[in-house]
């Protein structure tokens, strides 16, 4: 028993400075991660931090895995209850303007920041960043694909398109309530999105009118 509980206490104490790491890296970007820095932000020993993780890179990587099961449950999963079809589509997109309106995180989305942090640096933190972004954008395209072959998306959509119209506009959110404190931009992003769903499905009364 005494086992299991240091176990325990081990987990929730690596999950705690993960939820930090991604607070953190959701404003300054992950090179801004350093034991020390997560030390100082948890009030905890910087030596206990090396039970965990052997240097920053690996801590990085965690980090990233932890943000990914965090959009997965937050996001992603949420929408997934919604009906099949362009329903679902909107759905994940609302889920996604959701989790922004929370302000799950201070710098408003981890994957926004660390892309444009390690898009030209290669390496296995690139390749695992790159992987996130293409998991995300094939999701979207699988919902878009679904939609299409249900009938409630015309034929002639091109999935990978529209994926990326509504990840641009998802994207927008983040950076433009912050460059420009437009407090419309929640409301213009799921505006457009639902415009442009409603004027590619057949029956535009499966989606709300506004």
């Amino acid at each position: 028993m005494t086992h299991d509980g240091r176990l325990l206490r081990g987990r929730r104490s690596r999950e705690a400075i993960l939820a930090q790491a991604v607070r953190l890296a959701s404003m300054e970007g992950l090179d801004g991660l350093s034991l020390g820095r997560l030390a100082t932000a948890l009030g905890v020993s910087k030596s206990g931090f090396f039970t965990h993780w052997r240097d920053k890179e690996h801590l990085q990587l965690d980090a990233i895995e932890w943000a990914y099961r965090q959009w997965t449950e937050r996001v992603v999963s949420p929408a997934l209850r919604a009906p099949v079809g362009v329903r679902r589509l909107f759905a994940l997109h609302e889920a996604r303007l959701r989790f922004y309106t929370d302000r799950v995180l201070p710098g408003g989305c981890f994957f926004l920041a660390v892309q444009t942090e390690f898009d030209d640096r290669p390496g296995v933190v690139h390749e695992r960043v790159s992987q996130a972004l293409h998991d995300w954008l094939a999701l979207v395209q699988r919902l878009a694909a679904e939609a299409i072959t249900r009938g409630e998306l015309r034929p002639d959509v091109d999935p990978a398109q529209l994926a990326y119209e509504i990840e641009a506009l998802g994207e927008l959110v983040v950076t433009h309530s912050r460059l420009l404190g437009d407090s419309q931009t929640l409301t213009h992003s799921r505006r457009a999105v639902l415009q442009r769903l409603r004027a590619l499905c057949p029956d535009p009364s499966l989606l709300p009118e506004d």
